[in-house]
């Protein structure tokens, strides 16, 4: 099983090679999720690719932030270098860099990103029939979840082992962009979960330790996981030698010493709670002075395991000995091999040159990456080769071998490039509503469209009889393994009732959707920040709701045909969380469903209980842009959470009469520029 070890820079790369990683990841200068990192440009890509070769490691990089139409053409000139570099696999989040890829370069492996959220059968099977040979699961899953998610999928299945825990289902998160407009999405998360938020007396409600899954390797490998990855590519390079060495060590069912590997860092230890499927407090932490304190004890000791070269691969020997030719010496690692020639041997007048006599000259091997594993000697009998001739061969076999190694993947260029797209123009904007409950409905015939939980319309039957094709399901964002059937059987019940659509905050639901014959429209979970991202959906939705992450001018110029809207009311779903912050120490028992946070300016941020199944954590105060100009959109989506239904009315009046909102609220990212 790959052992992938995380590189923000060279001295990381260099420490994850010599701690015995079978692969490392790490990003371009751009468009990575860790663009703070040290990073790679193009000249150092191709040194690293041809670095990690010659060690018999796999390259895998990073393009997995949201990108801008303005930033597309950057983007490509950055995948060329990639591809042209040899890389062995490319991560991706954006369907834009994946269509660019996949058309391009269609040999090269494509990973979908942990930021897709991948977290289920259907989100995988998705990312599958698209083209992706790899999907790198949500962190949230537990042992069983990922084998039945393998089990169901025949895709390439890769898992984090060991390194930081978001509170948030990876690219579902809009905190950082929220309160400071740096996108988690774009690779300058400024981390602001890892403040001092309060829940009830509960500090740190949203700071979760680190997970440290390596004790159980083994049963990731049984349940069919092909990689395991260790977070962390902002981190120091002690930390990616010790998390490294210590996957090695249990991979081969050794013992490794967890109690440094906490003090290289952690937050007040580790959690195995989602790999279990235990999420209870005990799961959160956060950083305090004695982990700091912990961490200078053992930085040395480790530094000092991977200062020199590591002989980590095993190479066999084949020496031919020749009285009236020149002697060889054939060498062979990982399928490559090379071949040296020597002098003519001499009649032996003591010990002719036989194994044991070999073995002692070509195993010193020190100061490379190799090891001498076996070794055969053939030709004529009675014959001696020289030390300083059995030593010259060995040096040249051995600079050979390398070089043989380090070659790149060569993937042919196909002729592509992505056809331009027109315009949008919107005849008319229409409103459509997202309503948390029933209830909250008020004058249902001022909108076009009104998208409802599964179990709202199943309790209210006469909504579909009603207003027919008005009325949409809405998939929860998140549906995990153990709740995926329960989903797909409510859907089914609607279908069968007599709904014709379904709206599809993550891939999942438009794979549900495509099953069920469904119209499929997209929320703003599915991240569509450019025109290209939206022309990959286009070919399964009806219409799309572009990312709030979006400035307003650049999401009025997005092209394509299909019809798109923005939203442009509501407290909006910051995290989506597995794990509530809300829980106490009794788990959910006795919850009234309505928890909150603080945060340090005292700010209320509500807690949405999702049926028990998942949370969603809200902004503190509400989008909302009824008086603002919004051009070329063919609707504007009000997003209901936890209104009453009056507080819905006077929202769609103030909508219908382009009214200033009356209180405190925000314009979110519309009018800003996202970094």
């Amino acid at each position: 099983m790959e052992i992938l070890a995380p590189v923000g820079g060279k001295e990381q790369l260099i420490a994850a090679v010599r701690s015995g990683a079978n692969a490392v990841y790490l990003g371009a200068r751009d468009f990575n999720a860790r663009r703070n990192a040290e990073n790679f440009d193009a000249m150092d890509m191709a040194q690293t690719v041809k670095y990690c070769h010659s060690h018999g490691v796999r390259v895998h990089v990073t393009l997995n932030t949201l990108v801008t139409d303005d930033e597309l053409e950057s983007l490509y000139r950055t995948a060329d270098e990639v591809a042209q570099a040899g890389v062995d696999a490319v991560i991706v989040q954006d369907m834009a860099v994946f269509e660019y890829l996949k058309g391009k370069y269609p040999d090269l492996p494509l990973h979908a990103s942990t930021q897709s959220v991948v977290h289920n059968v259907q989100s995988a099977r998705y990312m599958k029939d698209l083209g992706f040979s790899r999907v790198v699961l949500a962190r949230e899953l537990s042992l069983e979840e990922i084998k039945k998610i393998h089990d169901s999928v025949d895709v390439e299945i890769e898992t984090f082992i060991h390194g930081a825990l978001c509170m948030c289902v990876s690219g579902a998160c809009y905190l950082s962009s929220a309160i400071g407009g740096r996108s988690g999405n774009r690779g300058l998360c400024a981390q602001p979960c890892r403040l001092n938020f309060k829940s009830g007396g509960r500090e740190y409600a949203l700071s979760l330790k680190d997970m440290s899954h390596i004790k159980y390797i083994k049963d990731l490998e049984k349940a069919g996981v092909c990689s395991v990855k260790i977070e962390g590519r902002m981190k120091r390079p002690e930390y990616v030698a010790a998390a490294t060495a210590a996957c090695v060590k249990a991979s081969r069912g050794e013992q490794y010493d967890e109690s440094a590997l906490q003090a290289v860092f952690s937050r007040s230890g580790f959690t195995d709670g989602y790999m279990k499927g235990k999420r209870d407090l005990d799961m959160f932490g956060h950083r305090e002075k004695d982990d700091v304190m912990a961490a200078s004890k053992v930085l040395k000791s480790i530094e000092n395991t991977y200062h020199k070269e590591n002989p980590l691969l095993p190479v066999n020997m084949v020496l031919s000995i020749s009285g009236s030719e020149k002697c060889t010496l054939m060498a062979e690692c990982l399928g490559k091999s090379a071949l040296a020639e020597g002098e003519t041997a001499i009649k032996a007048t003591g010990r002719e040159t036989d194994e044991e006599t070999a073995r002692r000259n070509l195993s010193k091997l020190g100061g490379t990456q190799f090891y001498l594993d076996g070794i055969k000697v053939q030709g004529e009998r009675g014959l001696m080769v020289p030390p300083s001739v059995l030593n010259a061969m060995r040096r040249d076999v051995i600079g050979k071998l390398n070089e043989a190694l380090s070659g790149k993947n060569i993937y042919n260029a196909a002729e592509f490039k992505p056809e331009p797209l027109p315009e949008h123009r919107a005849e008319e904007t229409k409103l459509w509503a997202r309503f948390f409950t029933a209830g909250q409905m008020s004058e249902p015939e001022k909108y076009e469209k009104i998208i409802l939980p599964p179990g709202e319309i199943l309790k209210n039957p006469w909504l579909i009889e009603k207003y027919g094709d008005k009325i949409a399901a809405e998939a929860p964002c998140v549906a995990f393994p153990e709740y995926e059937c329960k989903v797909l059987k409510d859907m089914e019940k609607l279908k069968e009732m007599g709904l014709r659509g379904i709206f599809a905050e993550n891939v999942y639901a438009i794979e549900l959707g495509k099953k069920l014959c469904l119209e499929v429209y997209g929320g703003a979970g599915l991240n569509i920040l450019n025109s290209r991202a939206l022309d990959v959906y286009s070919k399964d939705l009806n219409a799309a709701t572009l990312s709030f992450e979006l400035n307003m001018a650049k999401a009025e110029k997005i092209r394509g045909s299909i019809k798109r809207g923005i939203v442009g009311y509501g407290f909006l779903p910051l995290m989506r969380v597995r794990n509530c912050p809300g829980k106490t120490n009794s788990g959910c028992g006795g919850c009234d469903r309505n928890k909150y946070l603080v945060d340090r300016k005292g700010m209320k941020f509500p807690i949405l209980c999702e049926d028990r199944r998942f949370s969603t954590i809200l902004n503190c105060v509400p989008l909302h842009i009824a008086e603002k100009p919004v051009r070329n959109m063919d609707y504007i989506l009000l997003y209901f959470t936890k209104e009453s239904r009056g507080e819905c009315s006077r929202v769609l009046e103030d909508f219908l009469l382009k009214r200033p909102f009356d209180g405190q609220r925000t314009g979110g990212l519309y009018y800003r520029t996202l970094a």
